[in-house]
C-alpha cells in the first residue's frame, strides 16, 4: 500500500512539473510572437514612409534614381520574405537606403525647409527608434526561449514535443564597432 501511494505521489508530481515546464515553454514561444509581432508593426510603419519620402527626395534628385528603385525595390522584398535573418538583412539595406536619401536633403536647402520632409524624418526617426527598442525586446524573448529549450530539464519535454530556436533579429553588421571615420 505504500508503495502504491509513493508511486502515485511520484508519477502525480512528475506530471505537475512536465505541466509547469510545457507552460513555461508555451509562455516563452508566445512572447516570441508578440515580439515579433511589435516588431513588424515598425517595419510597415517604416515600409509605409518609404514611398513618401521616395517621392519627396524624387521631385528635387532625379541623381538619385539608383537609390530610390533600390529602396522601393528592397520595401517589396521584404515584404515577401518569412526568414527573420533575410528580413534583418533587407531591412538593414533598407534603412542604409533610407539613410542615403535622407543625405541627399542636406545638398538642397528647399528640401530641407520643406515642412512635408521634416514630418517624414521626424516619422522615420520614431519609427526607427520604436524599431531598436522592439528588435531588443523580441531578441531578450528569444534569448529566454532558446535558453530554456536547451536547459535541463526543459530539453526533455521541448525536443518531443517541437519546440524549435527561434531566431535573433539582427543586423548583419557589427552595431559593437566602432565607426570608421575616413579623413580627406
Amino acid at each position: 500500500m505504500i508503495s502504491t501511494t509513493a508511486a502515485t505521489a511520484v508519477a502525480t508530481a512528475l506530471l505537475v512539473v512536465g505541466i509547469w515546464i510545457y507552460n513555461g515553454l508555451v509562455k516563452d514561444r508566445n512572447q516570441v510572437r508578440n515580439a515579433w509581432s511589435d516588431i513588424d508593426v515598425q517595419l510597415r510603419r517604416r515600409h509605409d514612409l518609404v514611398p513618401q519620402l521616395v517621392n519627396a527626395v524624387k521631385a528635387y534628385a532625379d541623381y538619385e534614381k539608383a537609390t530610390l528603385t533600390a529602396v522601393t525595390e528592397l520595401r517589396a522584398r521584404s515584404e515577401a520574405v518569412e526568414r527573420v535573418s533575410e528580413k534583418a538583412t533587407l531591412e538593414e539595406a533598407i534603412e542604409t537606403g533610407i539613410r542615403k536619401l535622407v543625405a541627399v536633403a542636406e545638398g538642397y536647402p528647399e528640401l530641407k525647409a520643406d515642412a512635408n520632409f521634416r514630418q517624414l524624418q521626424d516619422s522615420l526617426l520614431d519609427v526607427e527608434d520604436h524599431l531598436q527598442y522592439a528588435r531588443r525586446f523580441y531578441n531578450g524573448a528569444v534569448r529566454m526561449l532558446n535558453t530554456r529549450i536547451e536547459s535541463f530539464p526543459h530539453l526533455l519535454l521541448a525536443r518531443p514535443l517541437r519546440f524549435i530556436p527561434a531566431e535573433f533579429f539582427q543586423a548583419a553588421t557589427d552595431e559593437r564597432a566602432a565607426p570608421t571615420v575616413e579623413l580627406g
